[in-house]
């Protein structure tokens, strides 16, 4: 790739839920307890491996729940230099908590993150990619610098929780397009089992959307989907991909935030 100007950050993020995402939903039998196993055993493996290969920092938001049991797996991900974000403790939604039960899970999260891997995240996503009407306020009290888990924009950062007058949190938006789960899982509207190759159109497609407008491409993984080998492929294609394109830079989410603050700073968005 010739050396250029950045114009396009890539920004790859994993969901590392294990077996947290099926408890909170009560699958507990042996087939849906597997699948997340699989996650830790097979997924999160082949995933590093994959950025050490290219040397891509990614961030990888985890339940405190899934870093007590696989406290390993964190500390190696801290170890390969990688980010690691919040994401609540039992991988339940927000939306159904009080502010209470909200902030203990907040809480929480943040205590068994710091007893594994001596680290305080800076970024938080939603497990259910949804917010309560307490989240931001909460967000602020704890000190995120940003969040993951809404849709206001496709390929920009921009600010929210700024109505108090306060710097807010920055924002750096999803979508179910890019998120593997919808693609390649089982999920009750009947999308599901793509083809990667058909994945992989879709997401270089919106990768050139980023590329095109100068922004951000952000990519919602979770080991448990992406991980299987195919997946995995269609992955490595992607990012040799992006790689061909002058201008491009992998990063971190806060890493990513840091620039976007220092373009941006209080009172100009």
């Amino acid at each position: 790739m010739t050396s250029a100007r950045k114009r396009c950050t890539v920004l790859l993020t994993f969901d590392f839920d294990a077996e947290s995402s099926k408890v909170a939903k009560g699958l507990t039998s042996p087939t849906p307890i597997s699948q997340g196993q699989y996650g830790a055993r097979v997924g999160l493996p082949r995933i590093l491996k994959l950025l050490a290969q290219y040397e891509i920092k990614a961030t990888i938001f985890i339940p405190g729940w899934t870093a007590e049991r696989y406290p390993d797996l964190v500390r190696q991900i801290q170890a390969e230099g990688h980010e690691i974000g919040h994401h609540g403790y039992t991988h339940v939604t927000p939306v159904t908590l009080s502010r209470e039960e909200e902030r203990e899970q907040l809480t929480k999260g943040f205590a068994a993150l710091n007893q594994v891997a001596s680290v305080r995240p800076k970024g938080y996503r939603s497990p259910a990619w949804d917010l309560s009407n307490h989240s931001i306020d909460l967000f602020k009290e704890f000190g995120f610098e940003y969040e993951s888990s809404l849709m206001g924009d496709d390929f920009q950062l921009y600010r929210i929780g700024t109505e108090d007058g306060s710097p807010g949190l920055v924002e750096i938006p999803i979508s179910w397009i890019l998120d593997d789960f919808v693609h390649f899982e089982i999920v009750e509207n009947g999308v599901g089992l793509a083809n990667p190759a058909s994945v992989y159109e879709i997401w270089a497609g919106e990768f050139d959307g980023a590329y095109a407008e100068e922004g951000v491409f952000c990519l919602t993984m979770h080991p448990q989907v992406i991980g299987r080998y195919p997946r995995i492929r269609m992955l490595e294609k992607l990012i040799q991909y992006m790689r061909g394109h002058a201008g491009v830079e992998f990063t971190t989410c806060a890493e990513a935030v840091a620039a976007w603050r220092k373009n941006n700073p209080t009172g100009t968005n």
